[in-house]
């Protein structure tokens, strides 16, 4: 079918779209009413019928594909590579279901998963999804007080946590952090089972509290484990994103939606088939983790694999060396990874056979048009941008290879995937802006299935958060965009991310874009700073290529870079060139941190930042002062 007739049909007719598709997983009762719709924005799909993600993502493989690999866990850190068939992973889930069960965690209790990308992380995903328990999966390393409020707001029955994780051959403590947290939290659980990597022989357990995995596993290694069926509704995970009011939100997620959801677009969008690899570069503390690292490829009955480690270690070329291993024919990835690579030297990747790669997804941040273009040219494959959010758990925009491949336009995501209904919206009057003009991108209710279906306990929160920022109850992205003629999306940045430069109103994407377009600029993070006479003016940190040339003239370059594109309002008044910029250990931009350093403010929470050593960077370029000014 092309997608025209497809999207075209998820709009108009969304039950009979919806029905078809639920057909591509196991119902142990079918459905009796495919969408609930009673009480917007609140809606519920496939009323009354019961499913279960591992069932969906294990048993079912077992009588076609038992010895097909399933899991690879690769670890360039510790050098080891872990291979499961969907034999060996159902054999793992039930251990670890049982290891559960155990510590008297059961259907509805939440487990908080506070583990690195390893083999256990996905175990214990699935063996919560197998008992009905609900997972929370925190990002390894995340900060204690971090930890200690996700805590409080899930009340979990359990913690599991690894002694360690590694990054850039360096060992970080896991334990100390949990043990910090649980003495933050108000409501910290009464066991901590722990997974013992042998990389931190300091670790200090603590009496009556704190169970060893590998001991529990050896008491349950053949126990069978059954199934526990849940109706569509009911929650299958947590997962945390950050909120205005410095309170993290509990993006709740349902269960029968969301393997409909990633049965589809497994399929539909990132063009796999049972017996396929998939290689995503996620952490499984992110959403792309949950949805791509594990549940998509293995609903799909493909094969997953998970790596832990860094792109340039043991060298620029491992990620590469696994796609010619395993003969990855979808791999999913982020622009700032990208860029990393692309600093370093061509024949890392010239030098393995990549023939079987078809698709590279990049999501997570805008795709600038010179990494775009640097990748394309070095893989000779698609290289397909996508838009989604926490929230949404699967791309909302992007192309769809497996169904229907449009044409990509660097700049922009694509087109609208089945059963999100969008506009761009005009922010004061709330009326759909013309093609090629600015506006908030809105989606309109019901939103489809594995979108969230609100915040954990909290339903004023997600109609507030999400559904009260124009008259017509409309879900707010909170991002701006443009539309074209051809129905394609840009998206341009935050709202909450816009400059008010004189009474005129800049993305600060934009600018980046304008910036990134020099040839010797690597990297460019572009913030609003106060200003006396404007309001705010843009500055702008950007890194350089190797072998870039004099500094004050590539800061020069960018600053008419920008006034070419976007005109002399949108020159930016300050430019930095440094070495490194300051990001999450998920490879985004700490934009607001920068801000508050440019404006000698605290530059607040930096839990989870990457690099410490990158903020002081910032901070000499800023005594020293810009490389170019206005």
């Amino acid at each position: 079918m092309d997608y025209e007739s497809f999207y075209r049909q998820s709009i108009e007719q969304p039950e009979a779209f919806w029905a078809e598709q639920a057909q591509r997983i196991h119902w142990e009762t079918p459905p009796t009413q495919i969408l609930d719709q009673s009480n917007p924005p609140f809606r519920r799909w496939f009323v009354g019928g019961t499913t279960n993600l591992c069932y969906n993502a294990v048993d079912r493989h077992l009588a076609e594909r038992a010895e097909q690999l399933a899991l690879v866990a690769i670890s360039s850190e510790t050098g080891v590579t872990r291979e499961f068939s969907y034999r060996q992973l159902h054999r793992e889930v039930n251990t670890f279901a049982a290891v559960l069960q155990a510590l008297d965690v059961g259907k509805g209790d939440r487990v908080v998963i506070y583990l690195p990308n390893i083999a256990e992380a996905v175990f214990a995903m699935l063996a919560c999804a197998r008992i009905g328990a609900i997972h929370s999966v925190v990002f390894g390393g995340f900060a204690a007080h971090n930890l200690a409020l996700r805590i409080d707001d899930a009340q979990p029955k359990l913690l599991i946590a690894a002694d360690a994780g590694m990054r850039g051959g360096k060992v970080i403590p896991y334990k100390p952090l949990v043990d910090a947290a649980l003495n933050e939290a108000s409501a910290p659980p009464p066991r901590v089972l722990l997974v013992d990597r042998g990389l931190d022989p300091q670790m200090i357990r603590v009496p009556k509290r704190d169970v060893d995995y590998a001991e529990l596993r050896a008491k349950h290694e053949t126990a069978e484990v059954p199934v526990v069926w849940l109706e569509s509704n009911e929650p299958s995970y947590l997962l945390y994103t950050s909120g205005t009011t410095g309170k993290p939100k509990g993006v709740q997620r349902d269960t029968g939606g969301y393997a409909v959801a990633m049965a589809l677009s497994i399929r539909t969008v990132f063009d796999i088939a049972p017996g396929q690899v998939m290689f995503s570069t996620s952490d499984v503390g992110w959403a792309v983790g949950h949805s791509y690292n594990v549940y998509g490829p293995l609903i799909g009955g493909a094969t997953s694999l998970l790596y832990e480690g860094l792109p340039t270690r043991p060298d620029p070329g491992v990620w590469w060396q696994l796609c010619e291993q395993y003969g990855v024919r979808t791999m999913f990835s982020s622009p700032t990874a990208i860029r990393v690579l692309k600093k370093q030297d061509a024949h890392w990747l010239k030098d393995h056979d990549l023939s079987a790669l078809k698709w590279l997804f990049l999501a997570g941040e805008p795709l600038d048009e010179p990494t775009a273009q640097w990748i394309t040219d070095a893989l000779g494959v698609p290289v397909i941008d996508n838009y989604w959010q926490t929230e949404t758990g699967w791309p909302a925009i992007t192309l769809m290879p497996g169904l229907d491949l449009k044409p990509t336009k660097i700049g922009s995501p694509g087109l609208p995937a089945p059963g999100y209904r969008m506009k761009v919206i005009d922010e004061g009057t709330g009326k759909e802006v013309p093609a090629g003009s600015k506006g908030v991108l809105v989606l309109e209710p019901p939103l489809p299935p594995g979108c969230l279906s609100t915040i954990w306990r909290d339903d004023d929160r997600y109609v507030y958060s999400y559904f009260s920022h124009f008259r017509e109850l409309l879900y707010s992205s909170l991002d701006w965009a443009i539309r074209d003629a051809d129905g394609y999306t840009f998206i341009l940045g935050r709202t909450d991310d816009v400059i008010n430069v004189a009474g005129h109103r800049l993305g600060t994407r934009e600018i980046e874009e304008s910036v990134a377009g020099h040839p010797a600029v690597a990297e460019a993070a572009v913030i609003g700073v106060k200003d006396a006479i404007k309001g705010q003016v843009p500055i702008v940190f950007a890194t350089l290529k190797q072998d870039a040339g004099v500094a004050a003239d590539a800061a020069r370059g960018m600053q008419q870079c920008v006034v070419d594109q976007l005109g002399g309002v949108a020159k930016p008044s300050r430019v930095y060139v440094v070495n490194a910029l300051p990001k999450t250990r998920s490879g985004k931009l700490l934009r607001r941190s920068l801000q508050a350093l440019a404006e000698q403010r605290d530059p607040g929470d930096l839990s989870t930042l990457d690099d410490p050593s990158a903020l002081d960077e910032i901070r000499r370029a800023l005594a020293r002062g810009p490389d170019q000014g206005s």
